[in-house]
């Protein structure tokens, strides 16, 4: 395992970030018949635009995306990224890898400290003051949190009161076990070192199934903080709808 306090030092700032977006949104229906769900229009444009305009506007310069359904959708629109200002390295998925996989594979590549995002949400997280709590810790990855209006479909969190390092974590808990509201934004701070509990053999990977138990069962550093910000991910018909009424005008 490599030494995360000297891993920290040689990332003063976050740069790089990873969009998840390979997944088809099956349970948006219609509304992903000839798009991908981030390039769902929300206030008049592509949602993945929100997002990489949102990081891009706190000091994200690097990005990678990863593309499965319809992934020529969003390579068209953004291309290399140099209309936003950025620059974007796509991760072509023949096969889904998972979450934690997409990142596996593309460990050369985040060669420090990194933001991780769920292309499917909605947002205007803060993801400087993710940053800041992350690096004041000797975190291997660090989660942002919100209240679950429904932890059954979220992953649920409980942390020590006074450093915020997670004690437990179940993914997607049966009503019967339900011991929190705070639960897994989607939105991640993750140290390359984090990567190294994971095998290639064992894909597909998830980050909720798999990275975070891993690293909690070795007893290595997690974290988690509240989000400053709102976050909604639009994977029913419902939120996607929700996001749209929040993005109108006034």
């Amino acid at each position: 395992m490599a030494n995360t306090a000297r891993d920290r030092q040689w990332a003063p700032v976050l740069h790089k970030a990873m969009i998840l977006a390979a997944g088809k949104g099956t349970r948006l229906g219609e509304f992903t018949a000839q798009r991908p769900k981030p390039m769902l229009p929300v206030g008049g444009r592509p949602l993945l635009e929100h997002l990489l305009v949102l990081l891009r506007d706190q000091g994200i310069s690097d990005f990678a995306i990863n593309l499965h359904y319809l992934g020529t959708v969003i390579r068209d629109y953004f291309g290399d990224g140099t209309r936003w200002g950025v620059h974007i390295h796509y991760l072509e998925e023949e096969t889904l890898l998972g979450s934690a996989g997409t990142l596996l594979h593309l460990r050369q590549y985040f060669d420090q400290a990194f933001l991780v995002v769920s292309g499917d949400l909605y947002t205007d997280a803060d993801v400087r003051s993710l940053f800041a709590f992350h690096r004041q810790r000797p975190a291997l990855l660090t989660m942002a949190l919100h209240e679950a209006e429904e932890p059954t479909r979220e992953g649920i969190v409980a942390t020590e009161p006074r450093t915020g390092r997670v004690t437990r974590f179940v993914e997607k808990p049966p009503p019967h076990a339900v011991f929190s509201r705070q639960a897994n934004a989607g939105i991640y701070v993750i140290e390359p070192a984090a990567l190294d509990v994971l095998s290639a053999a064992d894909l597909p990977l998830d980050i909720g199934n798999d990275l975070i138990p891993t690293l909690l069962r070795h007893d290595l550093p997690v974290f988690a903080t509240p989000l400053d910000g709102f976050v909604l991910d639009i994977g029913a018909p419902e939120r996607y709808q929700e996001a749209m009424r929040r993005a109108a005008p006034p």
